[in-house]
């Protein structure tokens, strides 16, 4: 149930597994769910991008359901669509993922958000004619849409209550692309309490000292909220999403939780909104539903973004706190390989500005790990 990057490797990940029978994947999409990174990273610079963000799922001999679900009957184990049919399933894996969350007031109209294709586009057509952006929310997205807008020569502001990516990657990497980013021309204003759009068609934002900015292009970045609307009435949703154990179980029997609508009950515990962690937890609930052992756990410590045109890809426990305890190259200039070492687990491994796969980074994050542990006696 979504047609998202966790729905798709759900799916594909039940063929490879041996599944043989009917699989139906049900999206509201018109056009099909895109594979979302791309959206803020390059749909933003042109419409050549646009053909390539659909899921791999040609030879899978699936049926593809696009309309939307409005609600579940578990102990029946239907799944109600707009258009009136019930769908009945023996195995159901919710992958429905996450809306932007929204600060229009009501009845605000030209908030603009950036979740979906025809976002990108709208977004796109609106820069193409600015000669000012403000972003709300300075997490991955919001610094990815700014750096796209400084690409296109568009003056951007970022506002947030906290210093860009600092929540996620922690103070040390959040100076670095600050820096970074404000060298190349994007301003970022850190402020001390809420904001709010103003206008109508929202035109500008109101800050926490009554301050008001304008411009002619202003975008919500500030984080989303799980899709669990249609789940009323049931015993699925919750504030946090909908609450499943290490193998991706809900407490209903027969329905699995993945992706950005998944709040994980274990000691690694919480909603992590991330294209790693939802791969990662397709794959445990497909092997869950046929009843095999996971080849691995529901979370996957991978980050990736780009900021300003300087990459950053981690692997290994974050935020970090503090400069790195190992530095290769110089990060000042956006090249450079930085760790972080951690008693009794794996480092956490940066390469900062610097061409190097994910692989390469599990494998030094992993050799951190082996490293910590005491030599037998």
């Amino acid at each position: 149930m979504g047609e998202s990057v966790a729905g798709a490797t759900t799916v594909r990940r039940l063929r490879a597994l041996g599944h043989t029978g009917p699989l139906t994947l049900v999206g509201a999409e018109p056009g099909g769910g895109p594979n979302r990174p791309p959206l803020s990273k390059h749909v933003l610079d042109g419409a050549q991008h646009d053909d390539t963000l659909g899921h791999a799922l040609d030879g899978l001999d699936i049926e593809l359901v696009r309309v939307a679900a409005t609600g579940l009957d578990p102990a029946a184990r239907t799944l109600c669509l707009a258009d009136g049919r019930a769908l009945a399933y023996d195995a159901l894996v919710l992958a429905t993922g996450a809306e932007p969350r929204r600060l229009a007031g009501p009845g605000q109209r030209g908030e603009l958000v950036l979740r979906t294709l025809p976002d990108a586009q709208a977004l796109r057509a609106r820069l193409d004619t600015a000669r000012s952006a403000l972003v709300v929310g300075s997490g991955v997205l919001g610094m990815e849409v700014a750096s796209a807008c400084a690409r296109r020569g568009v003056p951007v502001t970022v506002v947030d209550r906290q210093p860009p990516l600092e929540r996620v990657l922690g103070g040390y990497l959040s100076g670095l692309l600050t820096a970074r980013a404000e060298a190349a021309g994007i301003e970022v204003l850190v402020v001390d309490g809420d904001v709010a759009l103003v206008g109508d068609p929202v035109s500008g934002l109101r800050l926490p000292d009554g301050t008001v900015l304008s411009a002619d292009v202003v975008v919500t970045c500030a984080g989303d909220t799980p899709c669990t609307n249609w789940l009323a009435g049931t015993e699925l949703a919750g504030p946090h999403g909908v609450h499943v154990d290490e193998q991706c179980r809900t407490a209903v029997p027969g329905i699995w939780a993945v992706g950005d609508v998944a709040c994980l009950d274990t000691p690694c515990s919480g909603r992590t909104p991330f294209w790693s962690q939802a791969v990662a937890m397709a794959g445990v609930a497909a092997a869950s539903v046929l009843g095999l052992p996971p080849s691995g756990p529901p979370t996957d410590d991978y980050f990736w973004t780009s900021v300003a045109g300087t990459s950053v890809k981690a692997v290994g426990p974050l935020p970090v706190h503090g400069p790195p305890d190992d530095v290769e190259g110089d990060p000042d200039t956006g090249n450079a390989l930085l760790t972080w070492r951690h008693d009794g687990g794996p480092d956490t491994v940066v390469a900062h500005g610097r061409p190097i796969t994910a692989g390469r980074l599990r494998a030094r994050s992993r050799a951190g790990a082996r490293s910590s542990v005491p030599a037998p006696a």
